[in-house]
């Protein structure tokens, strides 16, 4: 299991994410990935890194898709891999309805076929072969990029259900799962993503996106889980995942999901070496790539702090 880092909020401007970058270029960690931003955009935000010099393998978790075209995000994610050298993981969401009803006047019906399509239109321009392509994210009627030499890129799907792994599974190069339980990694979504591969010849790497924070006098990891992971807690789609896997959270009441997330391990809080030990049941559950996010340490203690706690957890990985 490869450890990664998470740069975990809309970055304000580019310089806040060089940090992370450097610690990702120095080795303890595979690929530095950011989510959605419309602050400093992901996508230039990785550039502007590469200008810098910190050239890293990256990771987009996830971009929204009703925000571009997959012509404009096969030719984005594509740029990424030239302008590093490095591999890219491009990964899709499908919003949540509010917003996508917002940008295209009517949400997706079916969000899991949608977001299938979605990438698989992308996965087969960037390989230069789409033709007549018709579904209810996108229309791609013809042509492609053209042939140049690049890193390897890789389409993602965003997955927190069932459903949506066996999308995943048919389309997908890799299933990017946020806040996932390792049980029902293993039980549940990786069977999922199987069924869905059947066929293929192989289903799609794991990565999976953990919260965690190393234990510090004055810490309350309750606090640090609501500051980390509150907007996600007041989330239909989020808490229903976590209700399946039997971590009892309601989106009407996120400080209550908050502690239900430490209490069963999910928000992962220890020591260096804790946290190191606890994360090894997700390569157990199937996980190929485990995504340190320390959002719970940056929104309350700031950017130093939160990169400390990665820094000490990744060490204390690759000592394991």
């Amino acid at each position: 299991m490869t450890p990664a880092l998470l740069f975990p909020l809309q970055p304000p401007h580019p310089d806040v994410v060089v940090p992370f970058g450097e610690l990702v270029a120095g080795g303890l960690a595979g690929r530095l990935w950011l989510g959605q931003s419309v602050m400093a955009e992901s996508h230039q935000t990785i550039a502007y890194l590469a200008g810098r010099g910190v050239k890293v393998a990256s990771g987009l978790a996830v971009t929204l898709m009703p925000l571009r075209h997959p012509m404009e995000a096969a030719a984005q994610a594509r740029s990424l891999a030239v302008l590093t050298g490095r591999p890219v993981v491009a990964g899709y969401g499908a919003a949540t309805p509010d917003l996508v009803e917002a940008l295209r006047g009517a949400p997706y019906e079916r969000p899991a076929s949608a977001a299938a399509g979605y990438a698989g239109a992308t996965r087969a321009i960037l390989d230069g072969r789409i033709s007549g392509h018709a579904c209810e994210a996108c229309v791609a009627t013809g042509g492609g990029l053209p042939p140049m030499k690049h890193a390897p890129v890789e389409v993602g799907l965003g997955v927190l259900r069932p459903g949506m792994a066996r999308k995943a599974g048919e389309v997908a190069d890799v299933a990017i799962t946020w806040m996932t339980p390792p049980g029902y990694l293993r039980d549940t979504l990786v069977p999922a993503l199987a069924e869905g591969a059947a066929g293929r010849g192989r289903a799609p790497r794991v990565a999976a996106v953990v919260h965690v924070a190393v234990a510090n006098s004055g810490r309350d990891p309750y606090q640090l889980a609501m500051a980390g992971a509150g907007m996600h807690l007041a989330a239909p789609h989020y808490t229903d995942m976590l209700r399946r896997a039997g971590v009892p959270a309601c989106p009407d009441d996120p400080r209550a999901g908050a502690a239900a997330l430490v209490d069963a391990g999910v928000y992962v809080y220890g020591t260096p070496g804790e946290v190191a030990e606890r994360l090894r049941a997700y390569s157990a559950a199937g996980v190929d790539e485990i995504v340190l996010n320390p959002a719970g340490v940056l929104r309350t203690e700031g950017f130093k702090a939160a990169l400390a706690d990665a820094e000490q957890i990744l060490h204390a990985m690759a000592d394991a």
